[in-house]
């Protein structure tokens, strides 16, 4: 199948799949094997030095690995990729063979925070210098690029805060300089937004959350060129070892299929989930790109084809109005990770953050009554059901504290 001729649904549910050959089974086989047989010394040689195609130890790759490699580079438009066993280990595996001792990293001041562990605590002990900047100013980036920059490392949206980066700006400005412009695209997923095709360099993703979309599998992509995946396949993935189980990919594959119709339902639930939170008294400020209020909208509608089921907002009253509202909820789990089918809310500060030091996570704009709430596939007025009735309580208690404080109870 070209998959250039066909659209996006088309290549999630056909691209890299193909019926077994041995069997007719059309889904794609879980290759639960760890080693590969040669049929002699010379086509293990042939292997080992890369001249010959094939596997050698599911370490490396796996037939169950190459299909959603094959799928996640159709659906990014990319000449390859690799998957890995966790978001984290993809990062890190791109990061790590892109940079040596004596390099620079230019990253956005909002990431998820063990994106920002690696970058600011890991990384200096070998050598590798990383200067956090806000991205949503470009001369932000103008001004701190530097001749030993490797890396310019976003998210957008930015976890948590919902915040934009213009990629094809960032592109812009790095051009010329030697720098891989490296973007999280996982709060978006392809569907709705594609950074190669913005001029990025490399995507990855935690596929945990949209692509594997159910919450029962931990897995990583990274899409970029060839020359790079083939790299990075028989360095820092083989030799750390960041390794998808077949299994897992196969899980991830399964999940792919459906990731146009879900995405599509996310769209249409968190626009609605948005537009009440916006409206209700108790919550101070709503962070969510498909509203005009977002003062990146328009770069929202110029660069992504959606808006997406994450939201995060902040809550009048600070910590205590926040705890009130997630001790609260019934129907939304209080649960980290994000792109489930499941509507799942937390507190960053305290939870998916709290790795990164406060004054740091202030600078980021992750306030102590800041939530995010990853909006599922439930009945949407079952969802915002459940949210009335939770922040009715941490407002009518915040309203009675302040009342107290006047004199008025």
């Amino acid at each position: 199948m070209d998959n250039k001729e066909h659209g996006f649904a088309t290549r999630a549910i056909h691209a890299g799949q193909v019926p077994d050959p041995a069997t007719g089974a059309l889904a794609t086989p879980i290759y639960q094997t760890s080693t590969f047989v040669f049929n002699n010394v010379e086509e293990g040689a042939g292997r080992f030095a890369g001249e010959m195609p094939g596997y050698i130890y599911s370490r490396i790759g796996n037939p169950t690995q190459t299909a959603l490699e094959e799928k996640m580079a159709a659906l990014e438009g990319g000449e390859a990729a690799l998957a890995f066993g966790s978001g984290m280990a993809a990062i890190s595996a791109v990061i790590l063979a892109l940079v040596q001792n004596g390099d620079h990293i230019l990253a956005d001041t909002t990431l998820y925070g063990c994106t920002h562990a690696l970058f600011s605590h890991l990384l200096p002990r070998f050598g590798v210098e990383v200067t956090f900047v806000d991205m949503t100013d470009p001369e932000n980036v103008a001004r701190s690029l530097r001749l030993t920059t490797r890396v310019v490392y976003l998210e957008t949206p930015a976890n948590p805060t919902m915040k934009l980066v213009d990629i094809r700006e960032v592109v812009s400005l790095t051009r010329g300089t030697g720098a891989a412009v490296v973007v999280d695209n996982t709060f978006m997923s392809p569907y709705l937004q594609r950074p190669l095709e913005l001029g990025a360099h490399v995507v990855v993703h935690s596929a945990t959350k949209y692509l594997g979309g159910h919450g029962d599998v931990i897995a990583g992509v990274a899409v970029g060129p060839q020359e790079l995946m083939d790299r990075i396949r028989v360095t820092t993935l083989k030799d750390i070892g960041g390794v998808i189980s077949p299994f897992d990919a196969w899980l991830v594959l399964r999940g792919i299929k459906t990731l146009a119709v879900r995405m599509d339902r996310h769209n249409l639930n968190g626009m609605a989930v948005a537009r009440f939170l916006e409206n209700h008294p108790a919550v101070e400020k709503v962070h969510y790109p498909g509203l005009p209020s977002h003062p990146q909208h328009t770069l929202a509608i110029r660069q992504m084809r959606g808006f997406g089921g994450l939201i995060s907002f902040e809550l009048q009253g600070g910590f205590e109005a926040a705890r009130r509202l997630l001790n609260n909820v019934r129907l939304c789990h209080l649960a980290v990770s994000l792109g489930d089918v499941d509507t799942l809310i937390q507190h960053p500060a305290s939870m998916t953050h709290a790795v990164v030091p406060r004054e740091q996570r202030l600078l980021a704009g992750i306030t102590d009554g800041l939530v995010r709430l990853s909006v599922g596939l439930e009945d949407v007025e079952d969802i915002i059901g459940d949210l009335a009735q939770a922040l009715s309580k941490a407002y009518l208690k915040q309203a009675s504290n302040s009342n107290v404080n006047k004199g008025l109870l």
